[in-house]
């Protein structure tokens, strides 16, 4: 029996404060004592708990955060400075973070960053093994360029092809965000053994068009990759308003529209957030 969870948040411009979201949560005394069993008789004031220790708490084995959740989505806007936030994969500061959390609890943990390889830039992902153990790194291979969107200024494509981790608890496929729409990745991974399928996302309003949504064709999209592969699927999307501030004046996304979710192996909703709030989600 395998436990997953999906963590989903808003982020901040601070990358310090966005790790620390990741591993923390503050939220009423009787919401903590829901997830982490603790009887509420103490106190209804605010509580600080762990969003991965929730997790692990609650049982979790597998975690999922978000997509390039140490900072705003900075490819809203093209601007050479967001260049200096990418980092190489060795010696990451999240990572080494991530290393030590995910030993210390014995979770699995994908982590999504940006990363710095020579001259290239890529939009990454190491899967943190149940001791720590930097399991590999898949680099994202569809890269999207649009309004409000605008991967291509910064990423080149992935060229690690689609892999799948042996982890402690089970084979893992990870795909980043955009290789969501397209059903070759999904099924890359699962002929290669992937038992689950983890999709980070950063995904949220249409700047050009306020009238388009395409929140339910995208959680559409995954739930036909989990029933045509007849494998569970974990996607973790982050919520609220960002504001980049660009040479040209503000870029926004109104809302991040979360919606975070997990899906059975027949495609069924077992676990899905709205588009406010934090969550964190299980699914056995």
């Amino acid at each position: 029996m395998v436990t997953v969870s999906a963590l989903q948040f808003a982020c901040t411009d601070d990358v310090s404060s966005n790790v620390e979201t990741a591993e923390s949560w503050c939220l009423n005394f009787k919401h903590y004592s829901e997830i982490c069993s603790i009887p509420y008789s103490i106190t209804q004031n605010t509580f600080e708990c762990r969003l991965v220790r929730a997790a692990h708490q609650k049982g979790a084995n597998i975690i999922l955060i978000q997509e390039l959740f140490e900072g705003y989505y900075f490819c809203q806007a093209q601007m050479e400075d967001f260049f200096q936030q990418a980092k190489p994969r060795k010696e990451h500061p999240t990572i080494v973070r991530m290393q030590n959390l995910a030993k210390e609890l014995g979770v699995v943990i994908p982590v999504s960053f940006f990363e710095e390889a020579n001259n290239a830039h890529y939009n990454s992902i190491v899967v943190i093994d149940a001791d720590g153990t930097d399991l590999g790194l898949y680099r994202k291979s569809h890269i999207p360029d649009g309004p409000g969107y605008q991967e291509k200024f910064y990423f080149n494509p992935g060229d690690t092809g689609f892999k799948v981790f042996q982890t402690k608890y089970a084979k893992i496929g990870v795909g980043i965000c955009w290789d969501q729409w397209f059903p070759e990745a999904a099924r890359a991974m699962v002929l290669q053994g992937a038992e689950i399928l983890f999709y980070p996302t950063a995904i949220g309003s249409e700047p050009q068009d306020e009238g388009l949504d395409s929140r339910d064709h995208w959680k559409r999209v995954m739930q036909g990759h989990a029933g045509a592969n007849v494998v569970p699927l974990v996607a973790s999307n982050r919520i609220g308003k960002e504001i980049i501030q660009t040479e040209h004046g503000k870029s926004e996304i109104n809302a991040f529209y979360g919606n975070s979710f997990i899906a059975g192996p027949t495609g069924e909703l077992i676990a899905e957030a709205d588009d406010k709030e934090e969550a964190v989600l299980f699914a056995h």
